[in-house]
Protein backbone atom coordinates (compact mmCIF):
# COMPACT_ATOMS: atom_id res chain seq x y z
CA UNK A 1 0.00 0.00 0.00
CA UNK A 2 2.29 2.38 -1.18
CA UNK A 3 0.28 4.64 -3.16
CA UNK A 4 -0.21 7.71 -2.95
CA UNK A 5 -3.99 8.79 -3.81
CA UNK A 6 -5.25 11.64 -3.90
CA UNK A 7 -8.50 14.49 -4.88
CA UNK A 8 -8.34 14.66 -8.03
CA UNK A 9 -10.54 18.09 -8.71
CA UNK A 10 -6.36 19.07 -6.93
CA UNK A 11 -7.79 22.81 -6.75
CA UNK A 12 -9.54 21.99 -3.85
CA UNK A 13 -12.78 23.63 -4.24
CA UNK A 14 -13.91 25.68 -1.52
CA UNK A 15 -17.18 24.88 -1.54
CA UNK A 16 -16.26 20.40 -1.73
CA UNK A 17 -17.50 19.23 1.97
CA UNK A 18 -15.67 18.13 4.35
CA UNK A 19 -14.82 14.66 5.32
CA UNK A 20 -15.81 13.25 8.61
CA UNK A 21 -15.27 9.79 9.29
CA UNK A 22 -15.55 7.18 12.77
CA UNK A 23 -16.34 3.38 13.18
CA UNK A 24 -19.59 4.38 14.56
CA UNK A 25 -21.61 6.71 16.30
CA UNK A 26 -19.15 8.69 18.27
CA UNK A 27 -17.55 10.28 15.23
CA UNK A 28 -21.09 12.46 15.56
CA UNK A 29 -19.31 14.55 18.59
CA UNK A 30 -16.95 15.55 16.58
CA UNK A 31 -19.38 16.70 13.88
CA UNK A 32 -21.63 18.54 15.95
CA UNK A 33 -19.00 20.52 17.53
CA UNK A 34 -17.18 21.38 13.27
CA UNK A 35 -20.73 21.75 12.20
CA UNK A 36 -21.60 24.51 15.19
CA UNK A 37 -17.95 26.40 14.35
CA UNK A 38 -18.58 25.78 10.66
CA UNK A 39 -22.53 25.82 9.91
CA UNK A 40 -22.01 27.30 6.46
CA UNK A 41 -19.92 24.40 5.56
CA UNK A 42 -20.68 21.13 3.43
CA UNK A 43 -20.09 17.65 5.04
CA UNK A 44 -20.13 14.03 4.35
CA UNK A 45 -19.85 11.71 7.20
CA UNK A 46 -19.32 7.91 7.01
CA UNK A 47 -19.74 5.66 10.32
CA UNK A 48 -18.04 2.23 9.10
CA UNK A 49 -20.55 0.64 11.59
CA UNK A 50 -20.42 -2.82 9.42
CA UNK A 51 -16.67 -3.31 10.69
CA UNK A 52 -17.05 -1.50 14.40
CA UNK A 53 -15.06 -1.26 16.50
CA UNK A 54 -11.59 -0.54 15.25
CA UNK A 55 -9.92 -0.90 18.52
CA UNK A 56 -10.30 -4.40 18.26
CA UNK A 57 -8.20 -4.72 15.23
CA UNK A 58 -4.39 -4.32 14.52
CA UNK A 59 -3.14 -1.63 13.18
CA UNK A 60 -2.33 -2.32 9.42
CA UNK A 61 -6.76 -3.28 9.18
CA UNK A 62 -6.93 0.02 10.82
CA UNK A 63 -4.53 1.24 8.52
CA UNK A 64 -6.29 -0.31 5.50
CA UNK A 65 -10.18 0.57 6.48
CA UNK A 66 -8.80 3.90 7.30
CA UNK A 67 -7.52 4.04 3.73
CA UNK A 68 -10.42 2.44 2.05
CA UNK A 69 -12.98 5.23 3.36
CA UNK A 70 -10.53 8.37 2.51
CA UNK A 71 -10.28 7.09 -0.83
CA UNK A 72 -14.30 6.57 -0.97
CA UNK A 73 -14.11 10.63 0.63
CA UNK A 74 -11.77 12.05 -2.06
CA UNK A 75 -13.57 10.21 -5.14
CA UNK A 76 -16.90 12.58 -3.80
CA UNK A 77 -14.59 14.21 -3.80
CA UNK A 78 -14.20 16.60 -0.22
CA UNK A 79 -11.88 19.37 0.61
CA UNK A 80 -10.76 17.74 3.93
CA UNK A 81 -11.03 15.05 5.93
CA UNK A 82 -11.27 14.73 10.11
CA UNK A 83 -10.19 11.31 11.31
CA UNK A 84 -13.32 11.47 14.34
CA UNK A 85 -11.87 8.21 15.80
CA UNK A 86 -9.23 7.68 18.63
CA UNK A 87 -8.26 4.36 17.56
CA UNK A 88 -7.87 5.42 13.74
CA UNK A 89 -6.55 8.68 14.81
CA UNK A 90 -3.52 6.78 16.26
CA UNK A 91 -3.31 3.95 14.05
CA UNK A 92 -3.22 5.70 10.78
CA UNK A 93 -3.30 9.38 10.95
CA UNK A 94 0.53 9.64 10.16
CA UNK A 95 0.17 6.92 7.49
CA UNK A 96 -2.46 8.84 5.61
CA UNK A 97 -0.49 12.34 6.20
CA UNK A 98 1.82 10.58 3.24
CA UNK A 99 -0.89 9.36 1.08
CA UNK A 100 -3.51 12.24 0.92
CA UNK A 101 -3.10 15.73 -0.59
CA UNK A 102 -5.87 17.30 1.13
CA UNK A 103 -5.80 19.02 4.53
CA UNK A 104 -6.26 16.16 7.05
CA UNK A 105 -6.22 15.79 11.09
CA UNK A 106 -7.28 13.50 13.57
CA UNK A 107 -9.09 13.84 17.54
CA UNK A 108 -5.72 13.08 19.62
CA UNK A 109 -3.50 15.98 18.96
CA UNK A 110 -6.18 19.25 18.98
CA UNK A 111 -6.97 17.88 22.53
CA UNK A 112 -3.60 17.65 23.81
CA UNK A 113 -2.89 20.76 22.27
CA UNK A 114 -5.59 22.55 24.28
CA UNK A 115 -4.16 20.63 27.14
CA UNK A 116 -0.90 22.06 26.91
CA UNK A 117 -2.52 25.97 26.09
CA UNK A 118 -4.52 25.15 29.27
CA UNK A 119 -1.55 24.45 31.47
CA UNK A 120 -2.30 21.73 33.95
CA UNK A 121 0.25 20.04 35.45
CA UNK A 122 -1.78 16.81 36.89
CA UNK A 123 -3.74 15.56 34.18
CA UNK A 124 -6.52 12.54 33.73
CA UNK A 125 -6.54 10.32 30.61
CA UNK A 126 -10.43 8.20 30.01
CA UNK A 127 -10.53 6.12 26.89
CA UNK A 128 -11.44 2.75 26.04
CA UNK A 129 -9.01 -0.83 26.85
CA UNK A 130 -7.57 0.03 23.69
CA UNK A 131 -6.85 3.54 23.38
CA UNK A 132 -5.18 3.12 26.69
CA UNK A 133 -3.10 0.60 26.40
CA UNK A 134 -1.73 1.85 23.23
CA UNK A 135 -0.43 4.60 25.16
CA UNK A 136 -1.38 7.28 22.76
CA UNK A 137 -2.27 10.08 24.48
CA UNK A 138 1.17 9.28 26.90
CA UNK A 139 3.39 9.47 23.64
CA UNK A 140 0.72 12.87 22.08
CA UNK A 141 1.60 14.80 25.80
CA UNK A 142 5.48 13.85 25.64
CA UNK A 143 5.94 14.94 22.08
CA UNK A 144 3.83 18.61 22.89
CA UNK A 145 6.29 19.00 25.63
CA UNK A 146 3.99 17.97 28.69
CA UNK A 147 6.30 17.19 31.88
CA UNK A 148 3.45 17.08 34.46
CA UNK A 149 1.73 14.07 35.99
CA UNK A 150 -0.35 11.44 34.06
CA UNK A 151 -3.12 9.25 35.44
CA UNK A 152 -5.08 6.78 32.94
CA UNK A 153 -7.98 4.77 33.04
CA UNK A 154 -9.82 2.34 30.77
CA UNK A 155 -13.50 2.53 30.87
CA UNK A 156 -14.65 -0.14 29.00
CA UNK A 157 -18.36 0.15 29.60
CA UNK A 158 -18.75 3.57 29.07
CA UNK A 159 -19.43 3.12 25.13
CA UNK A 160 -22.10 0.69 25.42
CA UNK A 161 -23.55 2.82 28.74
CA UNK A 162 -23.87 5.83 26.31
CA UNK A 163 -25.55 3.77 22.86
CA UNK A 164 -28.00 2.44 25.51
CA UNK A 165 -29.04 5.88 26.35
CA UNK A 166 -27.78 6.20 29.83
CA UNK A 167 -25.07 9.14 29.54
CA UNK A 168 -26.96 10.31 32.92
CA UNK A 169 -27.87 7.41 34.67
CA UNK A 170 -27.69 6.37 38.10
CA UNK A 171 -26.30 3.09 36.99
CA UNK A 172 -23.74 4.99 34.94
CA UNK A 173 -22.20 7.27 37.67
CA UNK A 174 -21.45 4.46 40.26
CA UNK A 175 -19.84 2.32 37.33
CA UNK A 176 -17.71 5.67 36.75
CA UNK A 177 -17.56 6.49 40.49
CA UNK A 178 -15.73 2.58 40.39
CA UNK A 179 -13.96 3.58 37.53
CA UNK A 180 -12.46 7.24 39.13
CA UNK A 181 -11.43 5.93 42.43
CA UNK A 182 -7.85 7.05 42.36
CA UNK A 183 -8.79 10.26 40.18
CA UNK A 184 -11.74 11.50 42.99
CA UNK A 185 -8.84 10.86 45.22
CA UNK A 186 -5.71 12.93 43.13
CA UNK A 187 -8.72 15.38 41.40
CA UNK A 188 -6.62 16.45 38.12
CA UNK A 189 -6.46 19.46 37.40
CA UNK A 190 -7.48 18.44 33.74
CA UNK A 191 -9.69 15.40 32.27
CA UNK A 192 -8.75 13.91 28.37
CA UNK A 193 -12.02 12.05 27.07
CA UNK A 194 -9.53 10.03 25.08
CA UNK A 195 -13.13 8.81 23.12
CA UNK A 196 -15.42 10.17 20.87
CA UNK A 197 -18.37 8.68 23.02
CA UNK A 198 -17.58 10.34 26.38
CA UNK A 199 -18.39 14.27 25.88
CA UNK A 200 -22.04 12.72 26.61
CA UNK A 201 -20.94 11.45 30.12
CA UNK A 202 -19.89 15.25 31.03
CA UNK A 203 -22.90 15.49 33.27
CA UNK A 204 -21.70 12.25 35.25
CA UNK A 205 -18.06 13.49 35.22
CA UNK A 206 -18.32 17.16 36.36
CA UNK A 207 -20.33 15.61 39.15
CA UNK A 208 -17.67 13.63 40.04
CA UNK A 209 -14.37 15.52 39.44
CA UNK A 210 -16.12 18.70 40.55
CA UNK A 211 -12.52 20.84 40.75
CA UNK A 212 -11.16 19.22 37.20
CA UNK A 213 -11.36 21.06 33.87
CA UNK A 214 -12.47 18.55 30.87
CA UNK A 215 -10.95 19.12 27.74
CA UNK A 216 -13.31 19.82 24.92
CA UNK A 217 -11.74 17.71 22.19
CA UNK A 218 -14.23 18.06 19.61
CA UNK A 219 -14.24 21.48 19.89
CA UNK A 220 -10.48 21.57 20.11
CA UNK A 221 -10.44 19.56 17.07
CA UNK A 222 -13.24 22.50 14.91
CA UNK A 223 -11.15 24.89 15.92
CA UNK A 224 -7.96 23.37 14.31
CA UNK A 225 -9.49 22.90 11.27
CA UNK A 226 -10.82 26.01 11.02
CA UNK A 227 -8.03 27.87 11.38
CA UNK A 228 -6.35 25.12 8.79
CA UNK A 229 -9.08 25.57 5.92
CA UNK A 230 -8.35 29.11 6.52
CA UNK A 231 -4.50 28.74 6.12
CA UNK A 232 -5.39 26.73 2.96
CA UNK A 233 -7.83 29.64 1.93
CA UNK A 234 -10.23 26.59 1.70
CA UNK A 235 -13.17 28.15 3.92
CA UNK A 236 -16.72 28.20 2.30
CA UNK A 237 -17.46 31.74 1.19
CA UNK A 238 -21.25 31.59 1.47
CA UNK A 239 -23.85 32.86 3.96
CA UNK A 240 -26.58 29.63 2.95
CA UNK A 241 -26.30 27.10 5.47
CA UNK A 242 -24.07 23.98 3.91
CA UNK A 243 -26.15 20.66 3.38
CA UNK A 244 -24.83 17.10 5.12
CA UNK A 245 -25.05 13.54 3.52
CA UNK A 246 -24.68 10.89 6.20
CA UNK A 247 -23.22 7.16 5.15
CA UNK A 248 -23.55 4.20 7.12
CA UNK A 249 -22.40 0.80 6.11
CA UNK A 250 -24.66 -1.27 8.83
CA UNK A 251 -27.20 -0.90 11.16
CA UNK A 252 -29.23 2.02 9.53
CA UNK A 253 -32.03 2.55 11.89
CA UNK A 254 -30.22 1.95 14.84
CA UNK A 255 -28.02 5.09 13.98
CA UNK A 256 -30.94 6.76 13.65
CA UNK A 257 -31.93 6.25 16.59
CA UNK A 258 -28.86 6.88 18.54
CA UNK A 259 -28.37 9.98 16.68
CA UNK A 260 -30.78 11.84 18.49
CA UNK A 261 -28.28 11.50 21.72
CA UNK A 262 -25.45 12.84 20.05
CA UNK A 263 -26.23 15.42 17.58
CA UNK A 264 -30.24 16.34 19.51
CA UNK A 265 -31.90 15.59 16.64
CA UNK A 266 -32.64 11.98 14.67
CA UNK A 267 -31.21 12.13 11.27
CA UNK A 268 -33.13 10.68 8.22
CA UNK A 269 -32.41 9.31 5.28
CA UNK A 270 -29.46 7.76 5.71
CA UNK A 271 -27.43 6.35 3.00
CA UNK A 272 -26.24 2.43 3.71
CA UNK A 273 -22.76 2.47 1.71
CA UNK A 274 -22.38 -1.31 1.19
CA UNK A 275 -19.21 -2.55 2.64
CA UNK A 276 -18.48 -4.41 -0.70
CA UNK A 277 -17.91 -0.67 -1.92
CA UNK A 278 -14.82 0.31 0.28
CA UNK A 279 -12.87 -3.27 -0.57
CA UNK A 280 -13.04 -2.79 -3.88
CA UNK A 281 -10.71 0.22 -3.00
CA UNK A 282 -8.29 -2.11 -1.62
CA UNK A 283 -8.55 -4.63 -4.55
CA UNK A 284 -8.05 -2.30 -7.69
CA UNK A 285 -4.83 -0.95 -5.88
CA UNK A 286 -3.51 -4.23 -4.51
CA UNK A 287 -2.05 -5.27 -7.55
Amino acid sequence: MNRKFVNEESGADRNAPIGIFDSGLGGLTVFKAIKKLLPNENFVYLGDTARVPYGSKSRQTVQRFSEQICQFLLDIPVKAIVIACNTASSAALDYLESKVTVPIIGVIRPGVKALIQRGARMVGILGTSGTINSGTYLKALEAAGFSGETESQACPLFVPLVEEGWHNHVVTEQVARLYLQQMIMHSPDALILGCTHYPLLEPVLRRLLPKTFIIDSPAAVARDLATLLEEKALLRQSDAPGSTRFYITDLPQKFEELSRQFLGYELKNLEKLPIETLERYTEKHSC
